[in-house]
């Protein structure tokens, strides 16, 4: 089986980025147990308002959430990071810059958010005699436990800790049949996997109140020297845009991925929503909008949308390319 490209998946398109298979998200309520990760909607909860910031250097998200009930509610917050593989080409994004960089604040005060880590493998599915991985992963945290591979070591995608090739190798000689699933090949070493480091708090919302809370990080950013014809819809590239390209050759280009529709788990539309999105000065952006609010260019670099009682549908996926 050959190494499996990732895809940045969302209801406007598909573009394989080399970048994430899972992206960065808007807040939801939930629980992280021993089965996995639940994501609620919240019918008491409502986000009043989202004011997001995406650059390649910083993701930026101040949320207010308004309690619309007569009692305070203590809820668990979940903010979860990209699942990323354990095998990294070289044009990944740099997993060290991000892990450690996420702050988050409520009404201003700072904190400290617990650490959970998830690992991931993709069943070996066998269609018209050959043999591929399924698109879509299974939660492995607990077999990979039970093989006795730590939190720590099912951190290493993203700390760079621990050899990759000496927890594979711990997996092969781990006797277990649940492992025949992911692994047909019990002399290779090459056992692809995915670590997803996700933040949780409780976070105590009060009766009738506005809470306020706001974080940033340093978002993965993956990278190709080629945006070419196939990738164009994905990010809704213009025809003038396409102009100043050369002819076949596309252009070298950073991208990423945020999910919006994790927001729709609240229990309303999100009443004042706002995106920014800037670009460094010698690079193109490009991106696909599915909302009713237009695109304005607020100055020379930077672009935002505005939306009213906005229900997030698609996730958004932003191109930033090289002139």
């Amino acid at each position: 089986m050959g190494k499996r490209h990732f895809v940045s998946s969302g209801a406007l398109a598909c573009a394989v980025l080399l970048a994430m298979t899972a992206a960065q998200a808007n807040d939801s309520t939930g629980y992280v147990g021993t089965g996995g990760v639940e994501y609620l909607k919240n019918k008491n909860i409502s986000m009043h308002s989202e004011d997001l910031y995406i650059s390649k250097e910083e993701v930026r998200v101040n949320y207010e959430f308004k309690n619309l009930s007569n009692k305070d509610i203590t809820e668990t917050v979940l903010f979860p990071m990209p699942a990323v593989p354990s095998f990294i080409d070289s044009d990944y994004a740099d997993t060290s810059a991000t892990y450690g960089n996420f702050k988050v604040w409520a009404n201003g005060k700072p904190i400290a958010p617990d650490q959970h880590v998830r690992t991931f493998m993709y069943p070996i599915i066998i269609k018209n005699g050959e043999e591929n991985y399924a698109e879509t992963p299974i939660d492995t945290t607990n077999l990979f436990k039970a093989c006795g591979i730590s939190d720590a070591q099912m951190m290493s995608p993203w700390t760079y800790k621990f050899d990759t090739d000496d927890i594979n190798q711990r997996l092969l000689d781990c006797n277990s049949k649940a492992l025949d699933r992911f692994i047909d090949d019990r002399e290779s070493l090459y056992i692809p996997w995915d670590s997803q480091v996700i933040y949780s708090w409780k976070q105590t919302f009060k009766a009738n109140t506005i809470t306020k809370v706001k974080h940033t990080y340093k978002p993965l950013v993956g990278s190709s020297v080629h945006l070419g014809e196939e990738e164009f819809p994905s990010f809704c590239v213009d025809a003038s845009t396409q102009k100043g390209f050369n002819k076949n050759s596309g252009r070298p280009y950073h991208a990423l991925s945020y999910i919006l529709t994790t927001g729709a788990n609240w229990a309303k539309p999100i009443t004042n929503f706002k995106l920014t999105v800037k670009r460094d000065p010698n690079e193109l952006v490009s991106f696909c909008w599915e909302g009713k609010g237009n695109v304005k260019k607020i100055g020379p670099t930077t672009f935002e949308i505005k939306e009213s009682n906005f229900v997030p549908t698609h996730d958004f996926d932003v191109a930033f390319i090289m002139k």
